[in-house]
């Protein structure tokens, strides 16, 4: 049996974490960067422990999250979230993003996030566990299937965001083409001004005009400590701080 424990965020939430499927800083910008709409339909593929679903409900409860994942020891840590908080809002779904599920809102949802593996499945050195190789190598589906998936789910004009390696930028963006998800906004996740990017943030509409841009760099850390801006987007939650 797997060791389940509890990582608090802001407003008394706690969410269920395990060493298989825990969170890091990237969700916290992802979460934020998405910015739902109180009436929005969200769904979040590749949810883990439900962290990016979680942040988007304490912060701006769309009318309902779909939280998708493969892996159902994920999908049970989230059905644990949603039951010790009552986040009523959010549906765990444990179903493949590439073949979705029956009733699936198909052509129907304003916002679709992914924290998506970001290593090609033959990349580096990888990890040891199964639920990390599925994390974090483009094993049981890469950043085509992803933007497939987000296509499907979406209505005309509806958003997909996503974070990734600014190693993976062109794949990204060649994915979402092919998909028809037109790349509208991105910016750059640096940990201090003089240091390169290590994350971005990108987000699309589907059937969108070609136009895309770049917003200003978000920076991680500040003269004393995190960034002014970083700390708005904890909003005093708690983070460890774990890098995916």
């Amino acid at each position: 049996m797997p060791e389940y424990s509890f990582e608090s965020l802001r407003n008394e939430i706690k969410i269920c974490v395990s060493d298989e499927h825990k969170f890091g800083t990237d969700a916290f910008l992802l979460a934020d960067f998405a910015a739902p709409r109180h009436k929005d339909k969200v769904c979040d593929l590749g949810t883990g422990c439900g962290i990016i679903a979680v942040l988007m409900q304490i912060s701006f409860a769309p009318q309902i999250i779909y939280g998708v994942d493969i892996q159902s020891q994920a999908i049970d840590q989230l059905e644990i979230t949603v039951q010790k908080n009552h986040l009523g809002n959010i549906v765990p779904i444990c179903t493949d993003l590439k073949t979705l599920w029956n009733d699936a809102p198909i052509g129907a949802l304003d916002v679709v996030t992914c924290n998506p593996p970001y290593k090609a499945a033959s990349a580096g050195i990888e990890s040891l566990s199964e639920a990390q190789r599925i994390a974090r190598h483009e094993i049981m589906c890469n950043i085509n299937d992803v933007c497939k998936a987000a296509s499907r789910l979406l209505k005309f004009g509806g958003k997909l965001c996503l974070c990734n390696r600014p190693e993976r930028l062109a794949d990204v963006i060649s994915a979402m083409k092919a998909n028809g998800i037109e790349p509208k906004e991105l910016r750059f996740v640096s940990k201090e001004p003089n240091s390169a990017p290590w994350l971005f943030l990108i987000s699309g509409r589907k059937g969108g005009k070609a136009f895309m841009k770049v917003l200003p760099q978000l920076y991680i850390n500040g003269s004393e400590g995190f960034s002014e801006e970083l700390l708005k987007i904890y909003g005093g939650g708690k983070t460890n701080d774990l890098k995916k």
